[in-house]
């Protein structure tokens, strides 16, 4: 089982919608590892590890999000493996 990193950026109303504890919450269901941060443009970026059958459902989670978040876009691109241990909310 091959890990794949995937970067995601999330724009729309993701921003005070509990989308980074969902997140976090969905990602540790599944084993996926990574990290989701606001951005100052009012976005949310992700990176996610595992491999491609659960990055794929993740990133259709990613585009529904939780009830009251409204999805603009979903851009995924692929990334460096970075062997993150565990999914973590960055604050800054």
């Amino acid at each position: 089982m091959e890990t794949k990193h995937i970067d995601i950026k999330i724009t729309g109303k993701v921003q005070g919608v509990s989308f980074r504890a969902t997140t976090k919450a969905v990602a540790d269901q599944m084993g996926i590892r990574g990290m989701v941060r606001n951005e100052k443009d009012g976005s949310l970026y992700l990176e996610a590890e595992g491999d491609d059958t659960l990055l794929e459902v993740f990133v259709e989670w990613c585009n529904e999000g939780p009830d009251r978040a409204k999805i603009e876009n979903v851009a995924v691109t692929p990334g460096e493996v970075k062997n993150y241990q565990n999914f973590e909310i960055i604050k800054k």
